[in-house]
C-alpha cells in the first residue's frame, strides 16, 4: 500500500471483472484510491469505479463527492482509479470501469472511433492551465523550436494547447511537444531540469512555478472554452440503469454546489488531497471557481469545441457531428431541475 494526497491510503487493485486484452497489453495498474466508510444500518450501497486521469484541481469534485459524502448520500460506493486517458474508452467498454470523470477530446475521439460513449456532465466550461516558460522565455515568439511538456499527446491539454496557439497566431508545428505522463509536479520537475523548456501547468503547481521564476505566457483557459472534467458513460448504462447514473451526477453537482459556497472548507480539502499550503490552496480556489459550470449540463458549444480540437488534429475532418452523437444533456437537466436551478 501507498499513500495518496492527503494522507489516505491507495491500493494496487485489478479490475473486478475480467481485464481484457488490451489493458494487459499495455500493462495498466489502476490505482483505486478507496476511503471506508462507516457501517450504519442502511442497505449496502451500490458499488461502482469511476475512473480519473490524475489528482490535479480539476478532480476536485470528484474528490470532494467522496471525502465529504456526496457519493454515499445517494446510495453510492465510489473507488477512484487512476487511469489514462487513451484507454478508458476500452475500459469501459469491457466492464472495467463504470464511468470516466472527465470530458475532453480523448473522450470525444473515443466516441467517435466507434466506442459507445456519451458526455452526461461538465464539471468546468475551461480548463485552468497556462503555458509556463524558463525566465529567459518571455514571450511565444521566443519559444519557438523549443521543447514544451504536456501531460499527453492527443488529450486535453494538448489539444488546447495547439487551438491557443492558433488563436494568437503562432504555428503549432513550430514547437516540439513532450509527452510527460503522471502529475503536475513531474512536469514541473521536467521544466526545473531543463528537460523542457516550456510547460502547461495547473494550479497550484502554476503559483510554485511563478515563484520559481519561471514566465507565465498563456493564460489558456480564458482563450479557448473547452470543458475541463466532466463525466462520461456507456449508451447501455445511461439507458439501463437510469436512476444510478442521475445519483453520480447529483453527487458529483452537490459537491461543487459545495464547492462553490464554501471556500475555507474546500481550501482545506485541497491543503490536505493536493499537498500545499493554505496561501497556494486559496489562490488556486479563486482560480478553479471561475472554471465551473453552473448546472453541470453539458453544452452545444463546449461539444462543438471540443469535436475541432479532435478535428485539428487530422482526425474525422470531414465528418459532421451532431450534438446526439457524443452528448446525451438530459439526466443532467433532470438532475438541475431537481437541485432548483434556473434553466434557459
Amino acid at each position: 500500500m501507498a499513500e495518496c494526497p492527503g494522507g489516505s491510503m491507495i491500493t494496487r487493485k485489478a479490475p473486478r471483472r475480467g481485464c481484457g486484452l488490451l489493458l494487459r497489453a499495455m500493462a495498466i495498474i489502476a490505482i483505486a484510491w478507496s476511503i471506508a466508510a462507516p457501517s450504519s444500518g442502511q442497505e449496502p450501497r451500490k458499488k461502482l469505479r469511476i475512473s480519473n486521469a490524475g489528482f490535479t484541481i480539476t478532480a476536485l469534485p470528484l474528490l470532494a463527492a467522496k471525502e465529504w459524502g456526496a457519493f454515499a448520500a445517494n446510495g453510492l460506493d465510489v473507488e477512484i482509479i487512476l487511469m489514462q486517458s487513451s484507454i478508458v474508452p476500452a475500459a469501459l467498454n469491457q466492464g472495467d470501469i463504470d464511468y470516466q470523470a472527465g470530458v475532453g477530446p480523448a473522450s470525444v475521439n473515443g466516441t467517435l472511433s466507434g466506442f459507445p460513449t456519451r458526455a452526461i456532465w461538465f464539471s468546468s466550461d475551461r480548463i485552468s492551465y497556462w503555458l509556463m516558460a524558463k525566465p529567459q522565455f518571455k514571450t511565444i515568439e521566443s519559444l519557438k523550436g523549443q521543447k514544451i511538456a504536456v501531460s499527453g499527446l492527443g488529450g486535453t491539454i494538448h489539444v488546447a494547447l495547439n487551438m491557443v496557439l492558433e488563436k494568437v497566431g503562432a504555428n503549432p508545428k513550430d514547437f516540439t511537444l513532450v509527452s510527460i505522463p503522471g502529475q503536475q509536479v513531474q512536469i514541473l520537475y521536467s521544466l526545473e531540469s531543463g528537460f523542457v523548456d516550456g510547460a502547461m501547468l495547473s494550479p497550484p503547481v502554476t503559483f510554485g512555478a511563478q515563484k520559481k521564476g519561471f514566465n507565465r505566457l498563456l493564460d489558456v483557459g480564458a482563450l479557448v472554452e473547452m470543458p475541463g472534467g466532466g463525466l462520461t458513460t456507456l449508451v447501455k448504462t445511461i439507458q439501463q440503469r437510469p436512476a444510478e447514473t442521475r445519483n453520480v451526477i447529483r453527487s458529483l453537482q452537490m459537491a461543487k454546489d459545495e464547492i462553490r459556497k464554501s471556500k475555507p472548507k474546500t481550501v482545506e480539502l485541497i491543503v490536505r488531497l493536493l499537498k500545499m499550503d493554505k496561501e497556494a490552496a486559496g489562490e488556486t480556489y479563486d482560480q478553479f471557481r471561475t472554471t465551473l459550470s453552473p448546472t453541470g449540463i453539458p453544452t452545444r458549444i463546449g461539444m462543438e469545441t471540443l469535436v475541432k480540437a479532435v478535428q485539428s488534429q487530422g482526425r474525422f475532418v470531414d465528418r459532421k457531428v451532431s450534438f446526439n452523437e457524443i452528448a446525451d444533456d438530459r439526466l443532467a437537466t433532470a438532475v438541475a431541475k431537481e437541485l432548483g436551478y434556473k434553466l434557459p
